[in-house]
């Protein structure tokens, strides 16, 4: 890879100011000063410092992000934020897309990362990645609605959803629901409460596979996932 890249890459500047740091003598590969923009360097044997500093090469990023209500999971529109448009620009690099789609009004965990190969397998619907909702639901939610959900409903459309784990935490005229489920249609979760007259009022992912969303992401907060779990969402 060039080396003005990498740097760009891994958060050392535009590639004016990249440039800035070769010319200054700042850049060394392998102990050696190298001022050459377009100097390739093997990412994975060569030592690349700046000013000392050694440069860790990474080539994927897993990002955990709290979505707000009013951001689309998109990585681009002309009328609506999108969750791409709450990234720093040193997470920009890595042209990050969001794994699913969370819809405008729904809150929660939403995984960014740029590492196709993982998305398409907790988004194949052979795997069955679970994801865990809580929801406000207008309406009082019955075991009668935890048996439908667990053989599966029929959408609007004639869909005949995957079993749901359903779990009541308050009932009521406004019902607190916990949903499981291991499919993603459109505005699931909504339909399959209209399916059984209730409408939902309030929803957030709180869980993805192995993956609990970080109690201390205020929304619109994101944070870089650890080894451990990038580990847990491959095993999925």
């Amino acid at each position: 890879m060039r080396i003005d890249k990498l740097l760009a890459n891994m958060g050392f500047g535009s590639r004016k100011e990249v440039k800035k740091l070769l010319k200054d003598g700042a850049v060394k590969i392998d102990g050696m000063p190298v001022k050459d923009a377009k100097f390739h360097v093997n990412v994975t044997e060569d030592e690349v410092t700046v000013y000392g500093e050694v440069v860790e090469y990474k080539e994927f990023i897993y990002l955990m992000m709290n979505k707000p209500q009013g951001v689309i999971s998109a990585t681009e529109d002309n009328m609506h934020k999108t969750v791409i448009d709450l990234l720093e620009e040193e997470d920009l690099v890595f042209e990050p897309f969001p794994v699913g789609r969370l819809d405008k009004d729904t809150e929660g965990f939403l995984l960014l990362t740029n590492d196709g190969q993982l998305a398409h397998q907790l988004l194949s619907p052979k795997k069955h990645v679970p994801k865990k909702y809580f929801a406000k639901v207008e309406g009082q939610v019955t075991e009668e609605d935890v048996e439908a959900f667990q053989k599966g409903v029929i959408l609007d459309d004639g869909y005949e959803t995957k079993p749901g784990v359903l779990t009541i935490l308050h009932s009521g005229p406004l019902s607190e629901i916990e949903l499981v489920i291991t499919e993603g249609k459109f505005h699931q979760v909504k339909r399959m409460f209209e399916a059984v007259g209730k409408k939902v009022v309030y929803l957030k992912r709180t869980e993805m596979g192995s993956l609990k969303l970080d109690e201390e992401l205020e929304l619109g907060q994101y944070r870089e996932l650890t080894e451990e779990e990038v580990a847990l969402l491959k095993e999925e």
